[in-house]
């Protein structure tokens, strides 16, 4: 009788064991899914991605490399090797703007460009800065950022904060560190 109690507790006593490092590997398993939900859903090299709006091209975006991330709860396009993007205006006018880094979230027509970024218009307008966000549905400019903001007819301007349209006719300084000439 004791013998087949002994038995009976080896059993139990083995099941268990085993339960619990299955238990274990489907735990590690379910971990390992969790964390792989958070793929890209799309890769492309050599990206060059033209918007148009009712027949016109307003944008061109060339890029190096895009990773994508559509199926993610916030979703978002990534441009790890930055980009270059040619804006036009109603008349023709171009706008260039390149940086190493940027991000666009859906849903929300903002794209963050970030590191080295640099923008030449038609007009001989230039800035320089860290970071420049762009609000594509209201074709406007701004950062937090330190800047340098050259203007042929304006002089050169440095400072922290800046925002501006698309077309520089409105620019709006926050901290500004050098001369701005406003006699025009």
């Amino acid at each position: 009788m004791i013998r087949k109690l002994n038995i009976i507790k080896f059993s139990v006593t083995v099941f268990a064991v085993t339960l619990f490092f299955a238990c274990e590997s489907n735990f590690k398993e379910i971990q390992r899914i969790n964390k792989d939900e958070f793929m890209a859903s799309g890769e492309a090299d050599t990206v060059n991605l033209k918007y148009t709006d009712s027949g016109r091209i307003k944008a061109i975006l060339v890029s190096p490399k895009m990773i994508d991330y559509a199926t993610v709860q916030y979703p978002f396009t990534e441009f790890p090797k930055g980009i270059l993007v040619t804006l036009f205006d109603q008349s023709g006018k171009k706008n260039y703007i390149r940086s190493d880094y940027a991000v666009t979230f859906k849903g929300t027509d903002i794209i963050d460009m970030q590191g080295n970024v640099k923008m030449t218009a038609d007009g001989g307008q230039y800035l320089e800065t860290e970071q420049l966000y762009y609000d594509q549905k209201n074709e406007w400019f701004f950062t937090e950022k330190p800047f340098k903001f050259t203007d042929p007819l304006k002089g050169v301007s440095t400072g922290e904060g800046l925002d501006f349209s698309k077309d520089f006719k409105r620019v709006n300084y926050q901290k500004v560190y050098g001369l701005v000439n406003e006699a025009e």
